[in-house]
């Protein structure tokens, strides 16, 4: 960055916003400079997207200041703001997804147009000039045929369209491959010289000291401190970001001691024709077992296949020793192995729904009330009460939507719901996409308790860290099959993603 301090593109002086009691923000501060990467950090709740949706225009405040090359101006609505030169991505990403990448891409300019006809060719050539910038993806394509990586790359594009002088990214890598994200920090560094001023929103440490200047961190909608990246570290970050100190991402993994040779699972030559072939692996007693690759190996597929979610899949599978017959996922459920959904929003939870009722999803049969099929409201509402208990669960009740709930609560809702089955193994796909750092040190020693009380614990993640900080042993899967195990000193992210990108060993230097 080479930006003068006193060079300031945007400032936010004591800014305010409560939805009816709930004081969202209270006169925060905050400044952006031209041309720097200043990332904003805080726990699910403390303010950040409602700051950023007020800069957008989504949101009015109710009291504060906004500046814009100094000058004082009213954000009323997100054309405003992108009149302004404000582009924000979002993290969910709000594609259509019957309409082709091309076509969503330039639907802003394509909507203020006054031509009568589309020009379709000149808007798949120019989707395809910034397109290769990201990735290959064909802009001709329809979105809904896309990867959720795929699809969060085509939201990045749609703003890379605007002419923007503030660029917001929200979790922008959290879908996306360690490759893919590459070329995006590659991408806003070369913005940020250009002059383009980029406010970086990230649970991930590593990827704000790596790629950002300044951070600031937001605490319970208060401004708490703003720092030079390279004047801090991680863990005083972090520290302000939860108020207390946090001594361990991770839990203590199994000694030598206390591992076992008793085996829970057993995959033996799992193949579902184009996908995944030949995949044999074991889980066993008290580990957790995690699953690595690059998007696209085959990993949730390999998952889905041994849970009869989705595929052909032939090949054995053994619980506790004993082969399994299983036709659809509802055997699965039945025999104990549950999957937890990558897509918490999409998948895993029915948000308009209760907290009691998302519990019991799985398990109905069991809070029915006797003789009938309606279901026992108080049995319902005691499970969840005692399973949100033992996950730490925050809430107001469990009638509440679990819309009305942080990422991380709704992710102990979804885990919540597996537990409700007894399960003897849970795989779970990006168990802490989108969690705060507070809230991932919570779900680590979650896993690490079921793994501990002889539930099979199975780790599916694109976060490498995560993989190392939380799992025994590490699987990694290239091209549909398993290219290696890692384990204690070779459990390392260079080790880790040799093995993913070309398959085999590295020799070890004598």
């Amino acid at each position: 960055m080479t930006a003068g301090a006193d060079d300031l593109i945007l400032e936010i002086t004591k800014l305010s916003k409560s939805f009816g009691p709930v004081r969202a923000l209270r006169e925060v501060d905050f400044q952006l400079r031209r041309g720097e990467i200043h990332a904003l950090a805080g726990e699910n709740g403390a303010g950040k997207s409602t700051l950023m949706n007020i800069i957008d225009g989504i949101l009015r405040p109710d009291s504060g200041e906004i500046r814009l090359d100094g000058n004082p101006v009213t954000i009323t609505s997100p054309a405003r703001a992108q009149a302004l030169g404000i582009g924000f991505v979002h993290q969910e990403i709000a594609l259509c997804p019957d309409i082709t990448v091309a076509e969503n891409i330039f639907m802003a300019a394509t909507n203020s147009s006054r031509a009568l006809l589309m020009d379709f060719r000149g808007l798949e050539r120019r989707s395809g000039e910034i397109l290769r910038r990201l990735g290959d993806i064909d802009p001709v394509v329809p979105v809904r045929s896309l990867s959720i990586s795929q699809q969060q790359l085509v939201e990045i594009a749609k703003a890379l369209t605007l002419d923007c002088r503030v660029l917001i990214l929200d979790e922008p890598t959290a879908a996306l491959t360690e490759r893919e994200a590459q070329i995006l920090f590659e991408i806003m560094h070369k913005l940020a010289g250009q002059g383009i001023s980029i406010i970086y929103i990230s649970h991930r440490m590593v990827e704000i000291f790596d790629n950002c200047d300044r951070v600031t961190v937001l605490r319970d909608g208060q401004f708490i401190t703003t720092m030079n990246v390279s004047d801090t570290t991680p863990g005083e970050v972090v520290s302000a970001m939860v108020g207390r100190v946090i001594d361990s991402l991770y839990p203590p993994k199994l000694s030598v001691g206390e591992r076992s040779d008793e085996i829970i699972l057993d995959v033996h030559d799992l193949t579902e024709r184009n996908r995944f072939r030949e995949v044999s692996f074991e889980l066993r007693k008290g580990e957790i077992l995690g699953l690595a690759g690059l998007i696209g190996a085959g990993r949730s597929e390999i998952v889905k296949g041994i849970c009869k979610l989705e595929g052909e899949v032939t090949g054995e599978v053994s619980l506790h020793g004993r082969a399994l017959r299983l036709a659809h996922y509802a055997d699965s459920i039945a025999e104990g192995l549950v999957y937890l959904s990558e897509d918490r929003k999409g998948d895993g939870l029915f948000l308009d729904m209760s907290i009691a009722a998302n519990v019991s999803a799985l398990c109905v049969e069991q809070i029915a009330a006797a003789g009938g099929g309606l279901i026992d409201d108080g049995r319902e509402n005691e499970q969840a009460e005692r399973l949100g208990a033992r996950l730490n669960l925050r809430y107001g009740h469990v009638g509440q939507p679990v819309s009305a709930l942080s990422g991380g609560n709704q992710q102990k809702v979804a885990i919540a719901k597996m537990l409700s089955v007894s399960p003897k193994v849970i795989f779970l796909d990006e168990p802490t996409r989108g969690v705060d750092v507070g809230a991932k040190a919570e779900i680590h020693r979650i896993l690490r308790d079921l793994a501990r009380s002889g539930v099979g614990i199975v780790v599916i993640s694109s976060e490498l860290p995560e993989l190392i900080g939380v799992c025994d042993r590490v699987l990694v899967v290239r091209e549909g099959r398993i290219a290696g195990e890692v384990t204690d000193d070779e459990m390392t992210e260079d080790r880790i993603m040799y093995l993913a990108s070309l398959g085999e060993q590295r020799p070890v230097a004598s």
